[in-house]
């Protein structure tokens, strides 16, 4: 991409804002489709995909090797990141995010017709670990994109952190619509949800798709990109040079992500594992319980957002992480007294500390990169946390409880994840407020 392909004609204040309204949405509508196509497999792996493509297992052991294939999404991400940061820093980040929908969306769809052991013995789970890699390397290279196409519109600094919580918003709300339409596929094939109402939900992605596509193709490439791209100032290998020039960045915004991602998805696919072994509640009751959770972070993760703006990323971060740590405890001592109410609440309340770090989370990161590597910087250091924390951490929960029969070793796990998370925070930068719009930023 060179000068002459790129306009740099000043937007007046009311069309500036125009582009700033459609760049959230698209930013969060297209982060809600891709995280409902990656949290639909957290929620479907323990209610069905052991006993479908692992039937000669121990349940428990089932379910293990579910998470396996599982985890295979998460080493996705990481690559995902290395190739869609490098088109992204180099292309634009309109191009790499439509490429991200596309992958994402049509491997879901897929999952809905892989066959299971049955049919096919073990190649229906070979099948879906490759749909699943598939799906990963496409989620991989979304958040980094969504993020920066808010935040580069964005034309004041004192509210990025509330602006850049709208795509995060895309987690809970993906969240609440996989467990939705779960929810559906269980109304609609009643009885026969173990044999094929469980598809039901992957095929409902493509229509998703469809609107994301739509509502992406109409927004302008971000005023910052554009600018980098007219001065010809693109990196040639962005993923490779800002782990040369920005490597402590990287590996503290993984680091920083412990708390946040590995309990979150404890609280999310787990809950079903433990639910069958410990709680013996309906699948329903976990899933509508999670469904009135993901609505609690509506207002959240926005919420703190906006209070990373007023009192500083870190600061706000670090509660978070603190509170994580400490409610691990209280958390699997009120699912263990099997009591209804308290269980909800014990669900409840499990992402509102997350929610404190997810909101100011996507300003945390991003704003420590230079812009012209910062693509790259953010989504690697972001996804890398998928291999330490978020896509580990159901196969440790089982593993432990397995061995320990107990959830004190589980919640043991999570805070030290909030120990790893403190630490990492407090050796990074805070940028809240400041002009991160030029290279020395």
């Amino acid at each position: 991409m060179t000068a002459a392909d790129i306009t740099l004609t000043p937007l007046s204040e009311a069309e500036h804002r125009a582009e700033l309204r459609k760049a959230v949405i698209a930013s969060t509508v297209g982060t809600t489709i891709e995280w409902y196509d990656f949290l639909l497999y957290s929620v479907v792996t323990p209610l069905v995909f052991g006993k479908l493509f692992f039937p000669h297992s121990d349940p428990l052991i089932g379910v293990l090797e579910a998470f396996s294939i599982y985890f295979v999404g998460f080493i996705g991400r990481p690559i995902g990141a290395f190739i869609f940061g490098h088109f992204g820093d180099r292309m634009g980040r309109k191009a790499a995010l439509i490429a991200t929908l596309l992958i994402t969306g049509l491997a879901t769809f897929a999952v809905g017709f892989v066959p299971g052991y049955d049919s096919i013995g073990i190649w229906g789970a070979v099948l879906l670990t490759a749909v699943r890699m598939i799906q990963g390397i496409g989620v991989g290279g979304e958040w980094g994109g969504s993020v920066l196409f808010a935040m580069e519109w964005a034309r004041t600094d004192k509210h990025r952190g509330f602006i850049t919580s709208w795509p995060q918003f895309g987690g809970p709300a993906g969240l609440f619509l996989a467990n939705m339409a779960v929810l559906l596929g269980s109304w609609i094939a009643g009885d026969q949800f173990f044999a094929w109402g469980w598809r039901i939900p992957f095929w409902l992605s493509i229509i998703m798709v469809g609107i994301g596509l739509y509502i992406r193709l109409g927004i302008l490439e971000t005023p910052i990109f554009r600018r980098i791209a007219a001065e010809e100032r693109i990196e040639r290998v962005p993923a490779l040079e800002v782990l040369k020039r920005q490597p402590k960045q990287v590996f503290l915004s993984m680091f920083a992500r412990s708390a946040e991602q590995g309990p979150a998805y404890i609280y999310l696919a787990f809950v079903f594992a433990y639910n069958n072994q410990v709680m013996h509640m309906s699948r329903d009751f976990v899933l509508t319980s999670l469904i009135c959770a993901g609505l609690i972070s509506f207002l959240t993760i926005p919420l703190a957002g906006a209070a990373s703006d007023r009192w500083g990323r870190k600061r706000v971060y670090i509660i978070g992480s603190l509170l994580t740590g400490i409610y691990a405890f209280v958390y699997f001592a009120m699912l263990n007294t099997l009591v209804p109410a308290l269980i909800v609440i014990a669900i409840l309340v499990s992402f509102i500390p997350h929610d404190i770090m997810y909101g100011p989370q996507a300003a945390l990161i991003a704003e420590g990169f230079t812009p012209r590597l910062r693509y790259s910087g953010c989504s690697i250091g972001y996804q890398l946390a998928s291999l330490t924390a978020g896509g580990p951490a159901p196969l440790i929960a089982t593993a432990l409880f397995a061995a320990y029969h107990s959830s004190a070793a589980i919640a043991g796990y999570i805070a030290v994840m909030a120990v790893v998370s403190i630490v990492a925070t407090a050796l990074m930068n805070d940028y809240t407020g400041q002009d991160i719009s030029e290279e020395n930023a």
